[in-house]
């Protein structure tokens, strides 16, 4: 029987990154669940109905707790077939002259510190494996294109995902590395409740939008994550068809 590939979720405990362990479960891959609650990780264990998962209390912002990430997931099967680079935060919706450099801070050293510290360690285990290679997809947003009212944090950490994303792709390639983004609009997750009951848009108006199943986007990362290496879903949009992104603003 052919080995398992084995995939890293990080923010695995709720939303989008527990639909998509459970989808990557479902697709027969061996899931490593990343995240700063290891109550919540192993809440999205026991939801896989017996599939191969280790649960990994992680916090992305430090480079000692992703090197132990990776330690572990070695240990338990071996190598490391697919990385999502999903954990995320953002700042509070508060006018951009009304930001604090600690809240910059914080989106910062998630969004973008964290993804790279990850991306980098997993990288390094892509590279050294045999067979040589893998493939990281990141999340980024459609806050990647189009930013919303009162989110310079967590749009600016988003556009530098694709900067990051395509640095990856490059230097990937004589690695046997590839490097996808998936951009996400309005999924129906508790982080987003409040888009089916108003968000401010760029007219300054409160418009309720329309919002789409999360199982899409984990069926849609599973996709990506299927793929051979020598094929490559570079960017991928996956939204709400109603939602107000083409023409927003």
């Amino acid at each position: 029987m052919d080995q398992k590939k084995v995939a890293v979720v990080t923010g695995a405990g709720s939303g989008i990154g527990r639909n998509a362990a459970l989808a990557l479960a479902k697709k027969n891959f061996a899931v490593v669940l990343a995240g700063r609650n290891l109550q919540s990780l192993n809440e999205t264990a026991s939801m896989a109905g017996g599939a191969d998962m280790l649960a990994v209390a992680t916090d992305v912002t430090r480079p000692d707790s992703v090197a132990q990430l990776f330690e572990k997931t070695q240990a338990a099967f071996g190598r490391v077939d697919v990385l999502f680079n999903n954990a995320g935060a953002s700042a509070p919706p508060v006018p951009f002259e009304e930001l604090t450099a600690q809240q910059w801070d914080a989106v910062v050293a998630v969004n973008l510190t964290g993804a790279f510290l990850v991306a980098q360690a997993a990288y390094r285990v892509m590279k050294d494996q045999t067979p040589q290679g893998g493939r990281i997809i990141n999340n980024g947003s459609i806050s990647a294109h189009a930013p919303r009212p009162n989110s310079a944090p967590y749009t600016a950490t988003k556009h530098a995902i694709t900067g990051l994303t395509k640095s990856l792709s490059l230097d990937g390639r004589k690695h046997n590395i590839a490097c996808g983004q998936i951009d996400i609009g309005n999924a129906a997750t508790t982080m987003v409740n409040t888009i089916s009951t108003g968000v401010i848009q760029a007219n300054g108006s409160l418009l309720a939008e329309p919002t789409m199943p999360v199982d899409h986007v984990g069926e849609a990362i599973a996709y990506m994550a299927g793929l051979p290496l020598e094929t490559n879903v570079q960017f991928m949009t996956v939204m709400a068809t109603a939602m107000p992104y083409i023409g927003r603003g």
